[in-house]
């Protein structure tokens, strides 16, 4: 049997021994960071400098659960989206490939050839939020605002400038609800109308047919605001609304709200509300926001008893909808308390057994009634601006419509 002396060990020469490496593992890419997409008009724009660039919607649900492309070296993918046909070409390019751990994706599927730049696509479509619309399903409807371009004496090409989504909802008994998935203007043709004019197709089509009412999924606020923009033009040539408008223009001159004698309310009686969502398909929520705009725009800016009232009203508005959402699970609370711990976990559960909430409650725990008020108005400044901006755009809309069809 032989034996190993422990002075053995060293005698190697350190010039000689082997040394073993170890490569790092593959972190992957982004998709956002790697992904380029461009829109073009036909074939000959494809890698042209002049194409227009976008921002990519969310494609990591793509790849993989963690979003991430791995194995490539200096991986670039750029799409080219067809204005024309809105189906694309993918040309992807990249220095090498190696596992470094992670596997190399697989990105076969995303190839084309350019042949097929203009076969029709199929499957799903990219909607807001990276959520993925199975077009194949007969409840989804897709708006195009289109631009015709003539391409010879006798035929000509359509280019898409804009879409909407719109989902159908089942309503009972006998009727369906219309729900705005999503709006999308194409960047190089933003600012110049198109987005009313998808809103308005889609409110000519509810109008047409048998549909309950119109809402939108968590519509981004400049959405809301060219929403209230096209019903308050609505509401205005609207013959149920004048008669309304004016008895509560009346009320706001005489009252004064200030001193809380009066009720402070200035909304529409509730049979206008169920007329507008029958003719116009307006709902309830949207109606009474368009509402403010079209007083607001039939108040004396002369007048500051009025203007004051008006003020108030919308106080009481956001007041009311401060204490709604306080007002949940009959009479509980959590109120968020700053501990040294965490703030972001910290709260106390007040809940009274007549299901009331006294401000004392709040005031126990840290609430600052100067800093609430100093919130308040900076809520109520923030939406009277808006009702102002809303208002004067609708205004001039008007102004503009009277020189070019004779009348608002």
């Amino acid at each position: 049997m032989a034996l190993k002396k422990k002075g053995d060990e060293g005698s190697a020469d350190p010039k000689k021994r082997r040394r073993v490496g170890f490569a790092s593992i593959d972190s992957g890419v982004e998709a956002s960071e790697c992904i380029k997409v461009f829109l073009v008009k036909n074939q000959d724009e494809v890698g042209a400098p002049s194409s227009t660039c976008i921002d990519p919607v969310d494609l990591n649900q793509f790849f993989g659960e963690d979003g991430k492309i791995y194995g490539y070296k200096n991986l670039k993918i750029n799409v080219w989206l067809s204005i024309i046909s809105f189906h694309a070409y993918a040309e992807i390019s990249f220095e090498s490939t190696g596992d470094g751990g992670k596997g190399i994706t697989d990105l076969k599927p995303a190839l084309q050839r350019k042949k097929n730049f203009f076969k029709p696509s199929q499957g799903n479509a990219i909607i807001s939020g990276g959520s993925p619309v199975d077009v194949t399903d007969p409840k989804w409807e897709i708006f195009l605002v289109v631009k015709k371009i003539p391409a010879s004496s006798t035929n000509c090409i359509y280019q898409l400038l804009g879409f909407a989504t719109v989902y159908r909802f089942y309503h009972y008994p006998d009727s369906s609800r219309l729900r705005i998935s999503q709006i999308l203007v194409l960047p190089p043709y933003q600012n110049q109308g198109h987005g009313r004019h998808l809103l308005e197709a889609v409110n000519s089509v509810a109008s047409s047919e048998n549909v309950y009412d119109i809402t939108v999924e968590e519509p981004s606020e400049y959405l809301q605001y060219l929403r209230i923009f096209i019903d308050t033009l609505r509401l205005q040539s609207f013959e149920p609304t004048k008669l309304a408008v004016n008895t509560v223009i009346s009320f706001l001159k005489e009252v004064n709200l200030s001193k809380r004698a009066q009720k402070s309310k200035m909304g529409p009686p509730s049979g206008l509300i169920e007329i507008a969502r029958q003719k116009l398909k307006i709902n309830k929520k949207q109606f009474l926001r368009s509402w403010e705009v079209l007083v607001y725009l039939n108040l004396d800016p002369q007048n500051p008893r009025c203007m004051q009232n008006f003020r108030t009203c919308i106080e009481d508005r956001i007041k009311g909808e401060i204490l709604d959402k306080g007002a949940e699970s009959n009479g509980k609370r959590l109120i968020e308390v700053p501990t040294e711990y965490d703030n972001d976990i910290s709260f106390v559960m007040v809940w009274s057994q007549d299901g009331v909430e006294g401000d004392s409650l709040e005031g126990e725990v840290g609430g600052d009634r100067k800093a609430q008020e100093q919130q308040l108005n900076e809520l109520v400044e923030k939406e009277m601006e808006d009702i102002a901006e809303i208002a004067k755009k609708v205004s001039s809309f008007c102004k503009s419509d009277e020189k070019q069809m004779g009348q608002c």
